[in-house]
Protein backbone atom coordinates (compact mmCIF):
# COMPACT_ATOMS: atom_id res chain seq x y z
CA UNK A 1 0.00 0.00 0.00
CA UNK A 2 1.30 3.38 -0.72
CA UNK A 3 1.98 6.07 1.96
CA UNK A 4 -0.96 8.43 0.05
CA UNK A 5 -3.13 5.44 0.18
CA UNK A 6 -2.43 4.73 4.02
CA UNK A 7 -2.66 8.52 4.97
CA UNK A 8 -6.25 8.86 3.28
CA UNK A 9 -7.40 5.72 5.49
CA UNK A 10 -5.90 7.43 8.10
CA UNK A 11 -7.53 10.95 7.61
CA UNK A 12 -10.99 8.58 7.54
CA UNK A 13 -10.29 6.97 10.55
CA UNK A 14 -9.81 10.68 12.01
CA UNK A 15 -13.19 11.20 10.41
CA UNK A 16 -15.00 8.32 11.83
CA UNK A 17 -13.61 9.50 15.50
CA UNK A 18 -14.67 13.33 15.20
CA UNK A 19 -18.38 11.79 14.18
CA UNK A 20 -18.10 9.89 17.59
CA UNK A 21 -16.96 12.99 19.40
CA UNK A 22 -19.79 14.57 18.23
CA UNK A 23 -22.27 11.81 18.29
CA UNK A 24 -21.23 10.98 22.08
CA UNK A 25 -21.49 14.88 23.05
CA UNK A 26 -24.87 15.18 21.60
CA UNK A 27 -26.02 11.68 23.41
CA UNK A 28 -24.83 12.82 26.67
CA UNK A 29 -26.18 16.51 27.02
CA UNK A 30 -29.17 15.21 26.15
CA UNK A 31 -30.22 11.79 27.81
CA UNK A 32 -27.25 11.45 30.75
CA UNK A 33 -27.21 12.49 33.93
CA UNK A 34 -24.39 12.65 36.80
CA UNK A 35 -20.95 11.31 36.57
CA UNK A 36 -22.07 8.92 33.56
CA UNK A 37 -22.81 12.16 31.76
CA UNK A 38 -18.65 13.70 32.76
CA UNK A 39 -17.27 9.93 31.47
CA UNK A 40 -19.13 10.00 28.01
CA UNK A 41 -18.22 13.69 27.81
CA UNK A 42 -14.83 12.88 28.69
CA UNK A 43 -14.80 10.36 26.08
CA UNK A 44 -15.74 12.54 23.43
CA UNK A 45 -13.14 15.15 24.31
CA UNK A 46 -10.56 12.37 24.04
CA UNK A 47 -11.90 10.95 20.74
CA UNK A 48 -12.18 14.71 19.45
CA UNK A 49 -8.58 15.35 20.59
CA UNK A 50 -7.12 12.48 18.91
CA UNK A 51 -8.99 13.02 15.80
CA UNK A 52 -7.32 16.45 16.10
CA UNK A 53 -3.77 15.80 16.35
CA UNK A 54 -4.18 12.77 13.57
CA UNK A 55 -5.67 15.55 11.27
CA UNK A 56 -2.17 18.10 12.17
CA UNK A 57 -0.26 15.48 11.64
CA UNK A 58 -1.11 14.49 7.97
CA UNK A 59 -1.62 18.11 6.75
CA UNK A 60 1.89 18.73 8.45
CA UNK A 61 3.45 15.86 6.98
CA UNK A 62 2.35 17.03 3.50
CA UNK A 63 1.48 15.76 -0.10
CA UNK A 64 2.72 12.32 -0.69
CA UNK A 65 4.60 11.60 -4.18
CA UNK A 66 1.63 9.86 -6.68
CA UNK A 67 3.07 6.50 -8.52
Amino acid sequence: MSQAMMNMWISFFALALMFISAGTAIFSRAKLKGWLQKVVLTFSFLCLLVSGWIVFLIVIIGPTAAM
